[in-house]
């Protein structure tokens, strides 16, 4: 894999070194199970979690061999996971909601991001004070962005027609840089991620509207699985959870190391290295949310899940006699990670 470094060279002839020591005393390692995860972007900070946890091996020792992919956007990585392409996907909450209210068969097993991050990115010199002033205006961003879901619905809260705001979509790869060259004064994006990588790649800090100072309260990243395999392959999907707030624990205990293995199996981060802590800082800050009943990391909060959807049915229109918690389960989320 790009990226591999004499650590991992390292970690994995030792892991061979064992696979062959088993054989010739008689007993087969046991194989692991080979697991997909794909994540919502390009890799940035927040995913530095998961390398952390394949460098621990938090997941090698829940019997995981676990491979992450870049996705490119939460609506895609869910499906995906939908097509049973990949076994788990780090996800927008809402945009999972919406699809698998629609019919996809998919379920959150856990949150890590219990907060959402969703925001309108504004060129401070672009004129543009409030959200009315983006009608009009041309806004960028991706086609399949969580960020997408309920920017009508924050839109109208906020006093502003969103049928005066024209989205133009762009590559994930040219969202910052179309941004920075004036292709349209606004963009949409994640706070956890893109005003780090607008100012690495010099730009200005961007003026902020957070779709959470507009009256939209939701959860922000879940781990997303197949219901299929929810129910068939239960154990592994224990497995996997543990494994990642483990990963989520270790990160927040020591963020640097977590950004160390992200850059030891994506070398291309290395440049990016301060940026990288930034948005990870961000991810670790809003791990619990403000209506959390109890501290244990990865629980689904009943009243963010309920909130998310009268909001999408109220705004989007979204038909569904379901209950929100229908759409996730907190039967995977451990007591205690000790």
């Amino acid at each position: 894999m790009k990226g591999t470094t004499r650590m991992t060279i390292a970690r994995r002839a030792l892991a061979l070194f064992g696979l062959a020591g088993g054989l010739l005393l008689g007993g087969p390692a046991a194989a692991a199970d080979k697991v997909t995860l794909r994540t919502n972007w390009l890799f940035y900070g927040s995913h530095a979690i998961f390398f952390l946890g394949i460098d621990k091996g938090f997941y090698e020792q829940e019997g995981i061999d676990l491979v992450v992919k870049q996705g490119n956007g939460s609506g895609n990585a869910v499906r995906l996971v939908a097509n049973k392409d990949s076994t788990f996907a780090y996800a927008s909450a809402v945009t999972m909601l919406n699809l698998a209210a629609q019919g996809a068969p998919v379920v959150a097993v856990a949150t890590i991001d219990a907060q959402g991050t969703d925001a309108v990115l504004v060129d401070p010199d672009s004129g543009i004070k409030t959200f009315k002033d983006l009608e009009g205006k041309n806004v960028l961003t991706t086609a399949g962005a969580g960020v997408n879901t309920l920017f009508p619905v924050v839109a109208r809260n906020a006093g502003a027609d969103p049928e005066k705001i024209k989205l133009t979509y762009v590559a994930e790869s040219a969202l910052v840089s179309s941004y920075l060259q004036k292709l349209a004064p606004a963009m949409l994006g994640g706070i956890d991620d893109k005003p780090a990588e607008i100012k690495a790649a010099g730009g200005k800090p961007p003026l902020i509207f957070n779709y959470a100072d507009y009256g939209v309260s939701q959860p922000g990243y879940a781990i997303v699985a197949h219901r299929e395999m929810v129910e068939k392959n239960p154990d592994l999907v224990r497995r996997f959870v543990r494994a990642t707030l483990r990963s989520v624990a270790a990160a927040k205990a020591d963020p640097d190391a977590a950004i160390r293995a992200l850059i030891n199996w994506q070398a291309s981060v290395e440049d990016q290295k301060a940026q990288a802590r930034e948005v990870l800082d961000v991810t670790l800050s809003i791990l619990r949310s403000k209506n959390a009943k109890d501290d244990r990391l990865g629980v689904n909060v009943p009243e963010d899940w309920d909130a998310a959807l009268e909001i999408l049915k109220t705004y989007k229109e979204l038909k569904t006699d379901k209950p929100a918690s229908a759409f996730y389960t907190n039967d995977f989320v451990p007591a205690s990670l000790n």
